[in-house]
């Protein structure tokens, strides 16, 4: 039914496990091969292709369904559906920055002190050039194939790069003049695939299933048996994401109760329950939550 494309480079190896993870594990020949299936009948076809195409595909009609970040979707000019961001590994948990960066021995303090015909390195030569027409400066831009914060200042006078935490830029000797765009890591669609009924409904599962697994990570399951007199010191005691479950043990006398706590608070949290007269403490993995 659905021809995903996911991302090659490095978004692949996480997101092969998220989606592993949520039940759709994608079967290939061999770790370098472009093709792949998921044994779901929701899912026909699976390419794993270069992030920076996927949007332009999707927007074809090649692919009804795919991953790849917001700055490739604006760079490319694609005109897809955004099923939402998915933000499943360490490149894409924080947001992203394109920003426009000079030398910090420059005069530059803002994009309205550039000189006219300024010379400007950048992967993202479409998103860069209407940044400045915008701003009134006319800009000489160079396609960069890579280490973009290296050109300045021996080539080019700016460069407009990708950033997370600005600490490379400042490590090759660059300031930020400005953010161009903020990006994250987001499920899209083809337009008129999303608009079919039936495709919508498999989207729209497959990303429950994804969400799932997010929601879930980090998380644990906790579960204990109280005695009716200890409850409410018990229950006083749990960071519950909504209220715990609580039900009443066979015997009459205490009551069984369970919840998801995050899992970095888990060591501290069960030596506290025991003090508070919980016993038969039980952690649990949780493998997808679904509200």
């Amino acid at each position: 039914m659905l021809r995903l494309v996911l991302p090659k480079g490095s978004l692949e190896k996480s997101t092969l496990e998220l989606f592993a993870s949520a039940g759709l594990y994608v079967r290939r020949g061999s770790s370098v091969d472009y093709k792949g299936t998921i044994d779901d009948p929701r899912v026909e076809s699976v390419r794993i292709l270069r992030p920076q195409e996927i949007g332009r595909y999707i927007t074809d009609g090649l692919f009804d369904l795919g991953i790849t970040g917001r700055d490739w979707i604006e760079e490319t000019g694609s005109d897809v559906e955004s099923l939402g961001q998915l933000r499943y590994s360490k490149n894409t948990e924080r947001p992203v920055r394109i920003v426009v960066a000079v030398p910090e021995e420059s005069p530059w303090s803002s994009v309205s002190d550039l000189p006219q015909g300024v010379k400007v390195s950048t992967e993202y030569p479409s998103l860069t050039s209407d940044y400045f027409l915008a701003n009134g400066v006319k800009a000489d831009i160079q396609l960069s194939y890579g280490a973009t914060e290296a050109k300045a200042p021996e080539i080019v006078d700016a460069v407009v790069d990708i950033t997370e935490t600005g600490r490379a830029l400042r490590a090759a000797g660059l300031k930020i003049l400005d953010t161009i765009l903020t990006s994250h890591t987001e499920l899209i669609a083809n337009q008129a695939s999303f608009e079919d009924p039936e495709k919508r409904k498999a989207m729209e599962q497959i990303r429950t299933l994804l969400q799932g697994v997010l929601d879930a990570r980090g998380k644990v399951m906790v579960k204990m048996n109280v005695l009716s007199e200890n409850l409410d010191e018990v229950i006083g005691q749990l960071p519950s994401m909504k209220s715990p479950t609580v039900n009443e043990l066979s015997t009459g006398d205490g009551f069984a109760v369970e919840t998801v706590v995050e899992k970095d608070q888990i060591n501290i949290l069960i030596p506290d329950l025991r003090g508070a007269g919980a016993t038969d403490i039980i952690e649990l993995p949780i493998s997808k939550i679904v509200p």
